[in-house]
């Protein structure tokens, strides 16, 4: 008698990874679409030879949407929106590896990757001159100020120009790279009366300023290692006439007579002559003219 025997393959094993933590340093500049861990790497095995199906998802909040798999049977991670490492430093992704598909009814075994995502600051953003005023939420665009100064007419300074809201100075707003900035005025230098130090920013002057009118300097803030990230600050300077004296009063006391119930917008008249308004008048030894 020859009995044949069929053995039925039952659903009794899970799904297997050959390694269930991974952890990517991802650069912030990475390509959209790119691959961050091969197929080869994420795949699972199945004993019981059933096709695999996957799921991506992410367990940190505002991370959604950055990276995904290639298709349900494809777990090969991807780069799916551009990075950002002012909005999220890191995030975590949990790869789900399953003998039947999402929804199925049968009795499914799973498997489960842990993905830890670093995000490593890359060199993206061009010098920020400080102060400056943040113009989003996301704290990525900052406008910088005018810096103002002034100098005397026909007078030389032999020290850096002091400038408000304060001196010359710009960052890398990609702060873990941190490039060397250097300065240079690019415009508005008429006649060559200025110069700037081109590490430290400091404002100095070739000679003195024979013109009335005021300097509006271009200044140009570039990272040593890429010419193509810059930013350009105003910096205003007014040339005025020296004063070498302080404007006084000409009387050291003034008196005054005021009425009861006056209306607002009414005249102080002088003590002792009611029909007079008093009046308080300064004058400068520098506009003696005036």
């Amino acid at each position: 008698l020859q009995i044949l025997v069929t053995i039925l393959n039952e659903n009794d094993n899970s799904p297997e990874f050959k390694q269930t933590n991974f952890t990517e340093v991802v650069p912030e500049d990475t390509r959209v679409n790119s691959t961050i861990i091969a197929r080869e790497a994420l795949s699972a095995s199945d004993a019981d030879l059933d096709t695999i199906y996957y799921e991506l998802t992410t367990t940190v909040l505002g991370t959604d949407g950055y990276f995904a798999i290639k298709g349900v049977n494809n777990p090969e991670i991807y780069l799916h929106k551009a990075l950002d490492y002012e909005k999220f430093k890191w995030t975590t992704l949990i790869l789900y590896a399953r003998d039947r598909p999402v929804g199925s009814t049968d009795p499914t075994n799973t498997a489960s990757a842990t993905i830890n995502i670093i995000i490593e600051q890359a060199d993206t953003k061009a010098p920020w001159f400080l102060p400056c005023t943040f113009i989003n939420e996301e704290k990525s665009i900052c406008i910088s100020s005018l810096y103002a100064g002034r100098v005397n007419m026909s007078e030389m300074l032999t020290e850096p120009l002091a400038l408000e809201p304060g001196p010359i100075y710009a960052i890398d707003p990609d702060y873990t790279i941190n490039e060397r900035i250097i300065y240079s005025i690019v415009g508005g230098n008429m006649e060559n009366v200025f110069s700037i130090d081109a590490d430290t920013g400091n404002l100095t002057m070739n000679k003195p300023a024979t013109s009335p009118d005021s300097y509006l300097l271009q200044v140009m803030a570039t990272q040593v290692n890429n010419i193509q990230k810059y930013s350009i600050a105003n910096v205003e300077i007014k040339v005025i006439n020296k004063s070498n004296h302080a404007p006084y009063f000409e009387s050291r006391i003034y008196n005054g007579t005021a009425f009861v119930d006056l209306a607002p917008g009414s005249f102080v008249f002088q003590a002792g002559h009611p029909s007079s308004p008093l009046r308080i008048s300064a004058l400068d030894d520098d506009f003696p003219d005036v």
